[in-house]
């Protein structure tokens, strides 16, 4: 996929119609806003990174962006092509408060065994933390990350085993928003952004 690729070819717009909730008109134009930001076919790990340094310069979102890099990147090649970006961004702009929550159980479940450990829950709190910086105000038993994990774990762990099922943390995320909040990403005009909800 070099820079000649204007556009996609048939076959790829009817897979990308099939498995995302854009349609033809939008699959096309997403192709040529991701080719304009990466002639090379694919977005690396690097310039995703930068791009949330421009949303978050008060914080430092390096590994929060990392974790969200991770799962965009679904063949682990260490780039994000624009069917992984696409897929991704259908999931997280236009899919059911169901299929959100699983994405995002996939960005908090960091060694992909099917929990959540509270380790896990940490380093994404931590690295949310670390990316806002001193935007939010937060109340006293969340304004650490330790706290906040504190807090998830006792609203979320019905059965107190020390980590989260998916069922578990996609029912106890309908209760918090900022699970989700946290997770709504957004790619418009050439930058990635964070949705303010």
């Amino acid at each position: 996929m070099g820079n000649e690729q204007a556009k996609l070819s048939p076959e790829e717009l009817r897979e990308l119609e099939e498995s995302t909730y854009f349609d033809k008109r939008e699959l096309q134009k997403w192709f040529r806003e991701f080719m304009k930001d990466c002639p090379s076919g694919s977005l690396s790990k690097d310039d995703f990174i930068r791009i949330y340094q421009q949303f978050f310069p008060q914080g430092n979102p390096s590994q929060f962006a990392t974790h969200v890099f991770k799962v965009f990147d679904s063949n682990s090649d260490g780039c994000i092509s624009f069917k992984e970006f696409i897929v991704a961004l259908s999931v997280t702009s236009k899919g059911s408060l169901d299929e959100k929550l699983d994405w995002a159980f996939s960005l908090y479940d960091l060694d992909g065994d099917g929990f959540i450990s509270s380790a896990e829950m940490l380093s994404i709190v931590t690295s949310i933390y670390e990316m806002v910086g001193n935007m939010l105000i937060l109340p006293k038993d969340e304004d650490t990350p330790q706290k906040r994990v504190t807090k998830i774990f006792m609203q979320m762990d019905q059965d107190n085993d020390g980590r989260l099922t998916r069922q578990e943390f996609k029912e106890g995320s309908k209760m918090d928003p900022f699970i989700v909040q946290a997770l709504s990403i957004d790619y418009d005009h050439s930058k990635i952004e964070t949705k303010k909800s």
